[in-house]
């Protein structure tokens, strides 16, 4: 099952609900950032959480989350558009922690204390910030927090990646339901309820079911209506051309220290690991377009 996101609503009861399955791009982004099986569980989650907050966005708009903890792996960052591209990292890939269970230690990894940033570019002159709490340290339920304190949206987020203890995506999916203006939160409870005793999201997807399939369950008698399908992918801006911009932005002294005693400039972009040499040759080119 290829990754992607379908959005539904169903306007009498005022909800709206995403449901996405994030496989491939989980496991791309284990493999760019050599992660530890237990991050890769906690960065599949944070990747997820980023594919959801972005689509509920508008047209180039975007979002930044931030998830900072007490535990080891210290901080998650993601970024998503509202196109289905996100990317995202962790700032200590090879940290690891025993699995409870069967499964990977999600709070022991990131912490039970801590903060979720929230930053969004929605085109206006200044960035949207919001910060909470973390509430869970499982990312589901600190995003839930968040958008029912700061945005004051009724939500329930559920994110489910298995991994194996030798550190294989096996799935990665989630989900996503809101109320909608005027906030009649009482079809949103129902459907908290049949989220229950539904098995997790992640279980779904692994015996077969569709991003669709998930929504036919959760509404069943409930009128609704599906939006779109998106198609989800990692995806990074960086560029070697992003790399010169960044080295021009050193200024001289800085450049010829650098070829004097490096011979050359390594820039390796924190969100997908990629790495772009500049050899001395490509160090004087720099240098002369100062001039």
């Amino acid at each position: 099952m290829s990754d992607y996101l379908v959005r539904a609503i169903a306007k009498e009861p005022g909800v709206r609900a995403l449901v996405c399955v994030t496989t491939d791009l989980v496991r791309e982004a284990a493999q760019r950032h050599g992660t530890s099986p237990t991050v890769t569980a906690v960065l599949g989650r944070t990747l997820t959480a980023g594919v959801l907050a972005g689509a509920l966005l508008k047209v180039q708009q975007r979002v930044a989350l931030k998830f900072e903890g007490n535990g080891p792996v210290r901080k998650m960052i993601v970024e998503a558009d509202s196109y289905g591209r996100v990317r995202g990292y962790a700032a200590e890939p090879e940290v690891d922690r025993p699995f409870v269970n069967g499964r990977p230690d999600l709070v022991g990894i990131l912490g039970q204390a801590g903060l979720l940033t929230v930053v969004k570019d929605v085109r206006l002159k200044d960035l949207v910030e919001g910060v909470v709490p973390l509430a869970t340290s499982d990312i589901a339920g600190d995003l839930t927090y968040y958008l029912e304190q700061s945005e004051q949206i009724p939500s329930v987020v559920e994110i489910g990646v298995v991994v194996t203890e030798e550190g294989e995506v096996e799935m990665a999916g989630g989900l996503l339901i809101q109320s909608m203006p005027p906030y009649d939160t009482g079809t949103l409870t129902l459907l908290v309820d049949r989220i229950q005793e539904l098995p997790p999201v992640e279980d779904l997807l692994r015996t077969g079911q569709a991003p669709e399939d998930i929504l036919a369950l959760l509404f069943q008698d409930i009128s609704y209506m599906q939006l779109e399908r998106r198609e989800l992918r990692f995806n990074c801006d960086c560029s070697r051309e992003r790399g010169e911009k960044a080295l021009l932005m050193l200024g001289r002294e800085e450049l010829e220290h650098l070829l004097e005693t490096e011979g050359q400039a390594v820039i390796d972009c924190h969100f997908c690991h990629e790495r772009y040499v500049f050899d001395a040759e490509d160090l004087q080119e720099v240098l002369a377009a100062l001039d």
